[in-house]
């Protein structure tokens, strides 16, 4: 529409001008009675939006048709980020587009016969018509598709400021906490669990995707990349749910990750966080990545005051210092089977593979390096507190 039209052709677009108030109310009614979603969704876009928008667009159209403007298609790139601010589908969006311009067409068709225009003047209009629409619509799909990567970037910061607000204790009225919820997709009762995970790097996430890897086991998360981890809230809806996080978390880990134990309320989801903190920087069993805080009064109390506990640690294992790491392995796996066992020498043995009498030895090794008697209660019980601690606290 850049070359200077043809006298008959700009005569009809003045005319059509003329009545562009009149056209646009009309071709607003059509779509909405066209489109579904305008006729269902008047408070997202209201008629007198879409009169407007549709008389800006009319009048562009009928203005190139006189030459008075080049192919600028800003009014359709407006049209299309309006309507993905309004939440309509871009579907919906294309289908009034296509309602919209066939009715310009019909009407430009009937005032070109009404104003005596010859049939050849009138399939050239149409072709610019035709071409007006096809721009037209491009330039309102990559307005839509630019306002929407800038909603939903828009979204998904204030879901993770809401996610950091929750972890790290800023929101503390349960209304609030409630309203956050409601943002996140969470449910607002648990049982809800924290996870944390080590990063490859800033900015880099250490469970790649895992919102979506969990929504395809019907688990609800919210997370939060923070430069040294990525945290996450997960709701637990149905009892199998912890052992499908479970599952996921293992196959997406590539680098420690430390789940909490479940809590109900969400005041309490900074706490939960500490424990999920602690088990990514716990000494990992069994060479999994992925450790669960096991929330026993025992676990409990050794991560309660860290620098008090840390200290009770070395008291009593202090000699342990002196022996080599797979030494030291091996006694603490044999003390903690032999915990598992009941005391009893021969179920540690068969647990861990060896000859009774092997487990007799390294026990008493134990109890030597520590100064502490395994079949003294006190004693026993500062030894299950300082293995806990050492195992706990980094």
């Amino acid at each position: 529409m850049g070359t200077a039209p043809a006298p008959s052709i700009a005569r009809l677009g003045e005319v059509l001008l003329t009545r562009a108030d009149e056209l646009a109310a009309a071709m607003a009614e059509e779509i909405r009675h066209s489109v579904d979603f305008y006729e269902a969704n008047s408070s997202l876009v209201t008629p007198d939006d879409l009169r407007r928008s549709c008389l800006d667009n009319m009048t562009y159209v009928f203005e190139a048709l006189t030459g008075a403007v080049d192919a600028d298609v800003s009014v359709a790139q407006d049209t299309g980020k309006l309507r993905a601010l309004a939440g309509a589908p871009l579907t919906a969006v294309m289908s009034a587009y296509r309602v919209g311009f066939r009715f310009m067409w019909e009407a430009s068709l009937a005032q070109a016969k009404a104003i005596g225009i010859p049939t050849d003047v009138i399939l050239d209009a149409t072709s610019q018509i035709m071409l007006a629409q096809d721009t037209f619509t491009q330039a309102m799909v990559g307005g839509y598709r630019e306002q929407l990567t800038q909603k939903i970037l828009s979204h998904e910061e204030e879901r993770s400021a809401l996610v950091e607000a929750i972890l790290f204790g800023r929101i503390t009225d349960t209304q609030n906490l409630w309203d956050a919820a409601d943002i996140l997709r969470l449910p607002t009762s648990g049982p809800y669990v924290v996870v944390a995970a080590q990063v490859p790097g800033v900015g880099k996430a250490g469970l790649p995707d895992i919102a979506n890897r969990l929504d395809t086991r019907d688990i609800r998360s919210a997370w939060r990349l923070l430069p040294d981890q990525q945290v996450g809230i997960v709701h637990l809806r149905r009892p199998s749910a912890r052992d499908d996080l479970i599952a996921v978390l293992r196959a997406a880990a590539t680098s420690r990750v430390g789940m909490s134990p479940e809590f109900r309320d969400l005041t309490d989801t900074g706490e939960a966080l500490r424990f999920a903190r602690l088990a990514v920087a716990a000494k990992p069993r069994d060479g999994e990545l992925v450790q669960v805080f096991d929330d026993s009064p025992l676990a409990v109390a050794a991560v309660a005051a860290p620098d008090v506990m840390q200290r009770v640690g070395r008291g009593v294992l202090g000699q342990f210092g002196d022996l080599p790491a797979e030494e030291q392995a091996m006694l603490v796996e044999t003390f903690e089977a032999w915990l598992d066992a009941g005391g009893s020498a021969n179920r540690t043995a068969a647990a861990i593979y060896v000859h009774p009498n092997t487990v007799r030895h390294r026990l008493h090794r134990i109890e030597e390096r520590t100064g502490r008697s395994l079949s003294h209660p006190r004693d026993l019980a500062e030894l299950c507190l300082a293995f806990e601690v050492d195992r706990r606290l980094p």
